[in-house]
Parts: structure tokens; C-alpha cells; sequence
């Protein structure tokens, strides 16, 4: 008689099967859902003012830098590297885009599509000097972060304070709201995408009995009930921001791309086992150059919001710890610093603790200090959490350990 594992071989039903996960050290969402849920009932405790639409509202646009960043240093993550020149490259590029917006005249949409391209050349270098000179992503990155950070003050030359932007295409990325229309049309192309996803599982979960339906019928209807969640919260205060469509639109590109193509199969591939995959015929250099281009094109992305939410660019922008909140998102949404290991989605949700945390804090009056510790604790409980499952999945034979 044929079985997987031994260990699950009378773990036949879906809620034993996830269990079985859990033990075998496949934690998923798990540990970012509980930060979640903690982060939002201490501070609500600490301060009711926390949940209330309008602070919810402003979470969702001061997630929009960070968030974005997180998608791309995931990428590079995946496949076992770390960028760190993610946070100097959104700065240059930032100032990229205020410069051929207000010194050359060009057209808001003009103006961000050359600082994205910016961005991908700058990533295209990084990762040619990985794959060519060999050099390790983590020094490759560390002189990228210096380099681009002194081209940005070089950019940013004399000027005094910021440099201003007018162009209403990108104040608008961060300023504007979708009318309700346009939200109860979204959440219905939502439920239609959901049902019809799921709907290709439905008679699987037939066959499966009343566990596997009870699972569908949640899964199915996880989605529509999330954006509805979201506009009945949202709507109460100015509606839902144009930026959190944007950021929802870069997740679900980046999942599908990752988790339902041949290429989202080659990236995990080299993340896991750079030398297998390159015997499987695997193009190993070209997708590590490609991951990096992508990286930096998000970091370009993500300093157009920070220029978008400021009306202006600096020598700061950029900053501070924006790429270390980005990679401890990143990890804290379950993608494995050691490559093969994560996805998009939880690094979103990882930059939604990091960033809910900091918004807490603030709202408690606590200085930078406060919020560095903080995140740093949460950034080991999750590496920790990393590496207390790896060793199971290592002890317990799971592919990819």
C-alpha cells in the first residue's frame, strides 16, 4: 500500500493535514496572522483610537512605501540573496523623478516610467556583478547602498530643505480615494475571481466530504469577505485609497508570477538548490539578474510613494531603516532568509505588523528609539520562528529543507 509519510498516514481529513504541516514545520501565514492579531490588540487596549477608520485609513497609506519595498526585497530573498541597496536606490530614483518632472517638463506618467527604468538598470548591475564577478549580494549591495546614496545628495545638490513637485499624476498616487462605485464593483470582480478560482476545486472537495467543503467554502469566500471588511471600514472615513489598489494589484501580479508559472517554479528552484537547478537546465545567472532588476524597479516604485505622500523628495528619503523594515517584513512573513522559502502575500502581511506597530507607537507618543528596538525584537522572534522550523522540516525529510 503506497503512503507519502508515515508519519501522516492517518492524517487522512484537511484540518489533520494541516496539522500534520504545522508539526512537520510548514507554518505558513501562522506566525504573521498571530503577530497580527497581537499587535492590533495591544494597541487597541493601549489606545482605542488604534481601529478606528481614520487611523486605519492612515495605516494604509503609510504602508504604501514600505509594503512595496517588502514585494521586491521578497524576490531576492527567495532565491537566497539579500538587497540592501533597496532603500539608497528608491532615494536616487525618487530624486530621478522630481528632476525630469520639474527641470525637464516631463508628463507625471513620463517622469516615473524613466525613474522605474532607472531603477531596473540599477538593479540589472547589481545582479551582473553577482552572477559575473561572483562577488556575494550582500557586499554587491552594501556598495550599492553607499554608492546610490551619495548620487542622491549629489542629485539633490544645493538645494535647501526638499525639492517640490507639482505634477498632479503623482501627488494624486497618495492622495486620492476611489468613489464607492468603483469599491462595490471591486469587491464584485473580487468575488468572481475568487469563485472562480476556487470553483476549480469544488469537485475535489466533494469527494473529500463535509471537512473539505467547510475548507472551500471558507477559502472561497476569504477574499470577498476581506474587501468587504476593508470598504465597510474604510468608506467610514474619506473611502478607499488609490495607493492600496496599487498595492493589492503589485501582490496579486507578484503571486501569480511566483506561485502559478514555470517561472515562480525556477526562482524557488534556485532559492532551494542553486546547483540542482542549474543541472535541471535552469537558466540560474539570468533569473538572479532578473530578480535583482525587479528588486530595484519596487524600490523605484516605493520612492514614487514617498515622493507621492511628501509632495517632495530630500536627502533622506529613502532612508533610516526603511530596507531593514523591508527584509524584517519579508522574513517576519515567512520567507526563509536561506532562499526556497516564502511568499508574497506574507511579506505583505509582514509589512502590515511593521508597519501597525510603528503607527501604534506613535499614537503612544514613543520616540524612533522605541520603534527600532521593537522592530528589531520582532525581526529575531521571526528569524528564530525561521529557524525552529527549518530544523523540523529537516528532521522530518520535508522537500526543500
Amino acid at each position: 500500500m503506497a503512503t507519502l509519510n508515515s508519519n501522516t498516514d492517518l492524517e487522512t481529513g484537511a484540518q489533520m493535514d494541516f496539522v500534520s504541516r504545522l508539526r512537520h514545520g510548514e507554518l505558513g501565514f501562522v506566525p504573521v496572522i498571530f503577530a497580527l492579531f497581537a499587535v492590533f490588540l495591544v494597541f487597541h487596549l493601549a489606545n482605542p483610537y488604534f481601529l478606528t477608520p481614520r487611523n486605519l485609513s492612515n495605516l494604509t497609506l503609510q504602508l504604501g512605501v514600505l509594503g512595496i519595498m517588502a514585494l521586491g526585497v521578497s524576490l531576492v530573498l527567495f532565491i537566497g540573496e539579500i538587497d540592501l541597496s533597496a532603500g539608497s536606490v528608491s532615494g536616487a530614483c525618487a530624486v530621478v523623478l522630481v528632476l525630469l518632472s520639474t527641470e525637464l517638463g516631463l508628463p507625471g506618467l513620463l517622469a516615473a516610467a524613466s525613474a522605474i527604468a532607472v531603477g531596473a538598470a540599477i538593479g540589472w548591475l547589481h545582479g551582473t556583478c553577482v552572477t559575473l564577478i561572483g562577488a556575494p549580494s550582500f557586499i554587491v549591495t552594501l556598495t550599492g547602498l553607499l554608492v546610490w546614496q551619495g548620487v542622491q545628495r549629489m542629485l539633490v545638490g544645493n538645494q535647501i530643505g526638499q525639492m517640490l513637485i507639482n505634477d498632479p499624476l503623482i501627488t494624486g498616487i497618495a492622495s486620492t480615494f476611489i468613489p464607492s462605485w468603483m469599491s462595490l464593483l471591486l469587491i464584485g470582480l473580487t468575488s468572481a475571481a475568487a469563485l472562480i478560482h476556487f470553483g476549480r476545486q469544488w469537485s475535489a472537495a466533494v469527494v473529500g466530504g463535509i471537512a473539505e467543503v467547510a475548507i472551500w467554502l471558507a477559502r472561497a469566500a476569504l477574499y470577498p469577505l476581506l474587501a468587504i471588511a476593508v470598504y465597510a471600514i474604510l468608506s467610514q472615513h474619506s473611502g478607499v485609497p488609490v495607493l492600496l489598489l496599487i498595492l493589492a494589484a503589485l501582490t496579486l501580479v507578484l503571486t501569480v508570477l511566483t506561485e502559478h508559472t514555470p517561472f515562480g517554479t525556477h526562482i524557488f528552484a534556485v532559492g532551494g538548490n542553486a546547483e540542482a537547478a542549474r543541472r535541471a537546465g535552469i537558466n540560474v545567472s539570468g533569473i538572479r539578474v532578473l530578480l535583482f532588476a525587479m528588486c530595484s524597479s519596487m524600490a523605484a516604485m516605493s520612492g514614487i510613494v514617498a515622493v507621492s505622500r511628501q509632495y517632495a523628495v530630500d536627502s533622506n528619503t529613502g532612508g533610516g531603516n526603511l530596507v531593514l523594515d523591508a527584509i524584517a517584513a519579508a522574513v517576519i512573513g515567512g520567507t526563509s532568509l536561506f532562499g526556497g522559502r516564502g511568499r508574497i502575500l506574507g511579506s505583505l502581511l509582514g509589512a502590515l505588523v511593521i508597519g501597525s506597530v510603528a503607527n501604534g507607537l506613535d499614537l503612544l507618543g514613543q520616540s524612533a528609539n522605541v520603534k527600532s528596538i521593537i522592530t528589531g525584537l520582532i525581526l529575531l522572534g521571526a528569524v528564530s520562528v525561521d529557524m525552529i522550523a527549518r530544523k523540523r522540516r529537516i528532521r522530518s525529510g520535508a522537500a526543500g529543507a
